[in-house]
């Protein structure tokens, strides 16, 4: 209240599966005893849901990032398997957007920011 609109800021400073209702997802974030899980790990019977709303929250994330004119630095190349997890995300959406390195990078170093 009293913060005018055009001069309200947000910061995200965590977000995860719950956060936007995609608990069923769970499966595949990686924890301290669960380093390697991945989009393969979500049980099959809650992939089309899982595809519905990444699809949803993938398409508004790329248009946030694309309208901002986000430029990928040149970070250290990510393990394999996180951006093959990525590029599954990214295919679910569109495919032609896992066949995107430029976008891939920006997401890589947006991860990293």
């Amino acid at each position: 209240p009293g913060t005018a609109t055009k001069d309200e800021k947000w910061i995200v400073g965590e977000f995860n599966c719950s956060c936007v209702g995609i608990s069923k997802c769970l499966p595949a974030y990686c924890k301290d005893d669960t380093p390697n899980a991945c989009y393969d790990d979500i049980p099959k019977k809650d992939l089309a849901e899982v595809r519905k709303i990444g699809s949803l929250v993938g398409k508004k994330a790329l248009s946030i990032l694309i309208k901002s004119g986000a430029t990928a630095a040149t970070p250290k190349p990510p393990p394999p398997r996180s951006q093959e997890s990525l590029k599954l995300i990214l295919k679910s959406v569109d495919p032609k957007f896992a066949a995107d390195e430029s976008l891939i990078e920006k997401f890589m170093a947006w991860k990293k920011s």
